[in-house]
């Protein structure tokens, strides 16, 4: 009896023990916690998050890290990208306390384009019932498109419908009619810069769920539906590239990517004041201003020399002309951008300004002055949890929240399957390992086994057995 006794004090000592290691081990990522992952030219951001029992985001976990391997928000270097994903994933991890298996991952770049298109659906009867089935059916045929070569239709998205010659129809789901037409946006992006993204996620051993258009994901996190129906500009300023998403009637009417963003300022400050590519950078985070009426005169900055040589003396009013310059050029484009689509005297929203390039000073002030209508920079925390973290109340996650925010609209409507499902075969062979694998292990591997199968059974059960 004391024999047992001492197994049983010995048993409980290694079940507290397992239970200690068991706490500091991470647990396999939950059907109802989405992960989003924005591959962007200056960072790379993971977000996991869920909804709580009110319907708000509840992030439970944030990794950043510097991206090295994107140019012009497409991947230049795979070795350099995976790596800073997985560094990014395992940060997140840790503070989730969970091991991830798939991601919504955004996709942006100069190659991204768009493109109008109208599509049309003869139907057998005028007397049933236009149903879902119906849409989906015309939106599929849009996929079949022919495109130049290269190119890979992203999302489509219906702006209006025409039913037996009605036309303004944003809903035709219940309608009669025999024949059914609707205008589609598509967006269209290069198949070798898609399948990059998706090599880089599979090195870093996880699955893509979704692929999303940065902008559009940005427009989820930061816009409210008030804006979206009056008409509104979303302007997302990277730091490769620069993206608009027009809005208007709550349906989006233009995309377009300006190859310019936060990386050609930091070059112009290099090249202007003549500095090295971190003391730039530094410059336009701490001292940088998009207006330099707004800078005094006297104000000067000082940056240590190289080598002993003696400090170098820059004037806050220059430094903020360069800035001024570029920015002003991209508002050029955003205003053309803008006038192409035809929306220019429809926007009552104006313009919101989002991503690391709405964080310059009185950039806001400048796209007023510049474009001639009301600005205000976008912030991703209409959608968030109580009590979220204050480095996720930036501009720069806007996309990573707004990716989150569709990933969990497309699980909950089960577009997409939360964890990926293993094959039956690969499982069992996980499970049990075979005679072969058995046979190969070693006279002391045995013995070990047997003697901690012994350790770890249940005391009661073997005296039952002795009785």
């Amino acid at each position: 009896m004391g024999f047992a006794g001492d197994r049983r004090q010995h048993k409980l000592k290694l079940k507290t023990n397992n239970q200690k290691i068991m706490m500091t081990e991470l647990v396999p990522q939950p059907h109802d916690v989405v992960v989003a992952l924005d591959i962007g030219t200056t960072k790379i951001c993971c977000l996991a998050g869920r909804k709580n029992a009110h319907g708000k985001l509840d992030i439970l976990g944030v990794g950043k890290v510097e991206s090295a391997g994107v140019l012009r928000g497409v991947v230049s270097n795979i070795e350099k990208t995976v790596n800073a994903i997985r560094e990014a994933v395992q940060l997140a991890e840790r503070q989730a306390q969970m091991t991830f298996r798939q991601v919504h991952v955004g996709i942006a770049g100069q190659h991204i384009k768009s493109l109008q298109h109208r599509g049309i659906l003869t139907r057998d009867s005028d007397h049933t019932e236009i149903a879902k089935r119906d849409i989906d059916r015309i939106v599929n045929d849009m996929f079949k498109l022919v495109l130049p070569p290269g190119d890979k239709i992203i999302h489509v998205f219906p702006q209006e419908f025409t039913v037996d010659s009605e036309q303004g129809i944003t809903d035709p789901i219940g309608m009669c009619g025999v024949r059914l037409e609707a205008n589609f946006h598509i967006i269209t992006g290069q198949i070798t810069a898609i399948n990059n993204i998706y090599r880089c996620i599979e090195k870093a051993g996880l699955s893509v769920a979704e692929l999303t258009l940065e902008p559009i994901a940005s427009s989820d996190a930061v816009l409210s539906d008030e804006e979206k129906q009056a008409g509104v500009a979303l302007v997302d300023i990277g730091g490769g590239t620069t993206d608009i998403t027009i809005f208007y009637e709550g349906i989006i009417r233009h995309t377009a990517v300006i190859p310019f963003g936060g990386n050609v300022i930091t070059s112009d400050i290099k090249e202007g004041c003549t500095v090295m590519q971190p003391q730039a950078e530094k410059l336009k985070v701490k001292f940088g201003s998009a207006l330099s009426n707004e800078v005094f005169d006297n104000r000067i900055i000082t940056i240590p020399g190289l080598k002993g040589r003696d400090h170098k003396e820059i004037s806050e009013k220059n430094l903020s002309r360069i800035i001024q310059a570029r920015m002003e050029e991209i508002f050029d484009y955003v205003l053309w951008e803008i006038r192409r689509s035809g929306y220019e005297r429809k926007l009552i929203g104006g313009i919101v300004l989002t991503g690391g390039g709405s964080l310059l000073q009185h950039a806001d002030k400048l796209a007023e002055l510049h474009t001639g209508m009301t600005c205000r920079i976008g912030i991703p925390v209409e959608q968030l949890a109580h009590g979220y973290h204050q480095n996720v109340s930036s501009p720069i996650y806007s996309t990573g929240i707004g990716l989150l925010l569709r990933g969990l609209i497309d699980v909950e409507a089960g577009r997409v399957m939360s964890e990926p499902e293993v094959p039956q075969a690969i499982s069992d062979a996980k499970k049990e390992p075979s005679n072969a694998e058995e046979k190969s292990g070693t006279w002391f591997d045995s013995v070990f086994r047997k003697t901690k199968e012994w350790f770890e059974a249940d005391p009661e059960v073997d005296l039952e057995k002795n009785r």
